[in-house]
């Protein structure tokens, strides 16, 4: 599972049946305050209709062709959320002391 922002779209003239009436998207990987980490951009499928520059939460692997309503497709990357904000909890006091 990863955090990402969505940096482009991808164009298809054809795409597999499985893929037909859906989107592509591009997304760079982001860290949980938003910040690029420098990854190489990739293409996802997009599940949850996220707008240019919208933080979103993505799976890959088996998980992104699963979230599909055929689960027999090609998918490795699906955008399944939309993140409005990401809240770290504080370390427990006395956490890592020893």
């Amino acid at each position: 599972m990863l955090f990402g922002r969505i940096v482009g779209t991808v164009v298809c003239t054809e795409k597999v049946p499985s893929w037909r009436g859906q989107r592509l998207l591009l997304v760079d990987t982001t860290d949980p305050a938003g910040r690029s980490t420098g990854a190489r951009p990739f293409a996802a499928i997009d599940l949850v209709s996220a707008a240019p520059g919208q933080r979103v939460f993505v799976v890959r692997g088996r998980e992104a062709a699963v979230a599909l309503a055929n689960p027999e497709n090609p998918a490795d990357a699906a955008i399944v959320g939309l993140i409005d904000d990401v809240l770290e909890a504080a370390p427990a006091a006395g956490a890592g002391a020893r």
